[in-house]
């Protein structure tokens, strides 16, 4: 029996290519990361929330009670969002917040929750600055906004469902606060604090009270998107120029604390396709809409557009 040289080993060593990554002496430092996986077979929901958007919005001069560019640019935003990550099967938003809601058999990154997180919270962040000057022409970004992000799962239906009723309900809540609020100081002439004295301990009914009594305003008429916020939802429509349908986000601004709305948009719970959707005749699609299938309205003169604060 031949016996090979040690020598000649290592030589065919140093000609055997090895894929394997070189490692430094630091690497065991990795050893200190953490992975948070999600609990499979659950809603997950990442919401996001700015951060001192009081002061962010009386900065940019934003328009109380509600400013309509402001509302389109978070929907702009979260409609990004959605577009890029096609687990997610619905999102809700208000004021200065946005939920978005991945099927609860998504895969995603692993379920790994700081990787879903911060890739929803980021996305969303860049396209409300990239498009900000989309929806606010005259008035120039003054410094960046800053968005916080959370984690929740939701283990079954009903909780989900009660999650963004709760979500809803709030919205109406503090716009009837913020209405009744802003029409004392605006069209009432008083101070902040006073009118904050003059709500403190008033029921949703006195609200409603003030704002017809004393500047004839019926609550019931505000724009449905302050009352009820966006619900942004994948469906199948049809492009009004060639009449082939497309998958694309719309919003709507209706109640989803009620069973008919569940029942019409079952798809959500049911983990199923985009439903075919037929927009109301002779109403045109919205903004939104029209952007994700390239239509410009500047160029196509037969598309009259609405608002979505409709």
């Amino acid at each position: 029996m031949r016996i090979v040289p040690c020598t000649l080993f290592a030589h065919l060593k140093k000609l055997i290519h090895t894929p394997t990554m070189a490692k430094s002496k630091f690497e065991y430092v990795r050893t200190f990361e953490t992975e948070e996986k999600l609990l499979p077979n659950s809603w997950i929901v990442v919401r996001i929330d700015g951060r001192a958007f009081h002061q962010f919005s009386t900065k940019h001069n934003f328009k109380k009670p509600n400013d309509s560019n402001a509302l389109a640019l978070m929907n702009k935003a979260a409609s990004v969002v959605m577009n890029e990550f096609k687990d997610i099967s619905l999102c809700y938003g208000q004021s200065d917040e946005y939920s978005f809601v991945l099927r609860k058999d998504t895969t995603l990154y692993n379920r790994r929750a700081p990787k879903i997180m911060t890739y929803i919270n980021s996305l969303f962040s860049a396209s409300y600055v990239f498009y900000w000057s989309h929806f606010f022409k005259e008035t120039k970004l003054k410094h960046p906004p800053v968005f916080d992000a959370r984690v929740i799962l939701y283990p079954s239906d009903e909780n989900l469902r009660d999650y963004l009723s709760w979500r809803q309900a709030d919205c109406h809540i503090n716009n009837l606060y913020n209405t009744t609020f802003w029409a004392l100081v605006l069209k009432g002439g008083l101070t902040n604090a006073e009118a904050e004295k003059r709500l403190s301990g008033t029921l949703s009914s006195d609200k409603n009270e003030i704002l017809f009594s004393e500047f004839g305003t019926n609550y019931n008429n505000e724009p449905e998107m302050f009352k009820k916020g966006t619900i942004l939802l994948r469906k199948r429509v049809k492009n009004p120029k060639h009449g082939k349908t497309r998958v694309v986000v719309l919003p709507f601004h209706e109640d989803l604390i009620q069973d008919n709305f569940w029942e019409r948009n079952s798809e959500i719970l049911g983990i199923k396709s985009a439903q075919h959707y037929e927009w109301p005749e002779n109403t045109p699609l919205p903004l939104l809409v029209l952007s994700q299938l390239h239509l410009d309205p500047d160029r196509d003169e037969e598309l009259t557009l609405i608002e979505d604060t409709t």
